[in-house]
């Protein structure tokens, strides 16, 4: 029998560009298909001698595309037809996922590897809050990683630390630069599918340069005047670890947006979650705000950032609720910066200015009349 007619194969997206998946095949096809040739492999380490595992550059079956099947970085796909010399295959189906993120769009990731820096740029506090809420409610295991951590003193480290422990999280500080702590985060990721996230200029391409040491990713500088990083991540693509396992790179962003509802967004504290265990509030449409007998109202720290992400889950939902009712009397109305507000529709016509057209129409009707 020869190599690769024996069907359909099971494998990974890798990477999705325009109408084209790089789809990795699984380990087993070596031991399948070196059964099928007569026993030792070595038909198929010469067909692919410099990866570990096959690679095919498939297309989309029709069918998927009448039914609006997507495929997505990270999914499992049932691949026909592959033409090993070309390198070719198409898919044909896609196995259903177990998770699934819309921004960056990736299936089936197993945790997310937040990454942030200590110094240059400096910590923020309220970024990470914004970022480990976004992190969350992904419903996805987060490992937050403090990058340049030889920056610091043991002091401030330690003080960064006790911090973090507050909010229910216990980072791994790291340095890319002096090698601290590399192979800890490479325990983390093994076997897994990881999404590494976190804004532009802490060192996530550095990172995975040093955990890939032959993928060569082009790493961005720190601007002097902004203190921000500049991005250098076009697109979402998986990388091979070399113990076992994927790590996505994905497009940075400065500011993640939050798409929760104002009643869910509690729940993405792991500091509130222990207060909910312990107690209800009064009111099971509690917003935590002025309600009365509210447990998670108090002296925590980021009550603050609470309050603000909560206005802002108010205004997308508001703004929902305006699209799917045409009728509403309310506008959404764009000040700039980023800032929103809602007016009062003008629903009156002798609010509204007649328009120069009717105007014309009407001078033409009138005329038209004397004549």
């Amino acid at each position: 029998m020869k190599l690769g007619t024996t069907g359909q194969l099971l494998g990974t997206v890798l990477a999705v560009q325009a109408n084209f998946y790089k789809v990795q095949l699984d380990q087993e096809l070596r031991a399948r298909e070196a059964e099928e040739v007569g026993g030792s492999g070595e038909e198929i380490n010469t067909l692919f001698p410099s990866t570990p595992l096959p690679l095919l550059l498939c297309t989309r079956r029709m069918r998927l595309k009448k039914i609006g099947q997507q495929v997505m970085v990270g999914d499992r796909v049932v691949v026909e037809e592959p033409d090993w010399s070309g390198g070719r295959g198409a898919i044909a189906d896609v196995l259903p996922r177990q998770t699934e993120l819309d921004r960056p769009p990736i299936a089936n990731a197993d945790q997310i590897l937040l990454v942030f820096a200590v110094a240059d740029p400096p910590l923020e506090p309220y970024q990470l809050s914004r970022f480990l809420i976004k992190a969350e409610s992904t419903g996805i295991d987060v490992l937050l990683c403090l990058n340049k951590s030889d920056l610091v003193s043991p002091k401030e480290k330690q003080e960064i630390s006790d911090r973090l422990s507050k909010w229910g999280y216990q980072p791994l500080f790291i340095s890319v630069q002096q090698e601290i702590n590399i192979g800890e985060v490479a325990k983390y990721l093994s076997q897994k599918i990881t999404v590494i996230a976190g804004p532009s200029g802490v060192g996530k391409s550095s990172l995975i340069n040093a955990l890939i040491p032959d993928i060569n990713l082009r790493v961005g500088e720190v601007s002097g005047k902004l203190a921000r990083g500049r991005h250098t991540t076009r697109h979402v693509e998986l990388f091979d670890l070399p113990n076992g396992g994927l790590l996505a790179d994905t497009p940075g962003f400065n500011q993640p947006d939050l798409d929760c509802s104002p009643q869910e967004l509690v729940h993405y504290f792991p500091e509130v979650r222990e207060r909910l265990a312990n107690g209800n509030c009064r009111f099971n449409d509690c917003l935590h705000r002025d309600e009365p007998d509210c447990v998670v109202r108090g002296e925590w720290e980021r009550y603050e950032h609470y309050l603000e992400f909560l206005d802002e889950a108010i205004a997308r939902q508001t703004q929902l609720n305006q699209q799917a009712d045409p009728e509403s009397n309310l506008k959404h109305k764009t000040k700039g910066k980023g800032q929103s507000q809602y007016e009062p529709k003008l629903e009156s016509k002798k609010y509204r200015r007649t328009s120069r057209r009717t105007q014309v129409q009407g001078l033409q009707d009138l005329y038209d009349d004397e004549e």
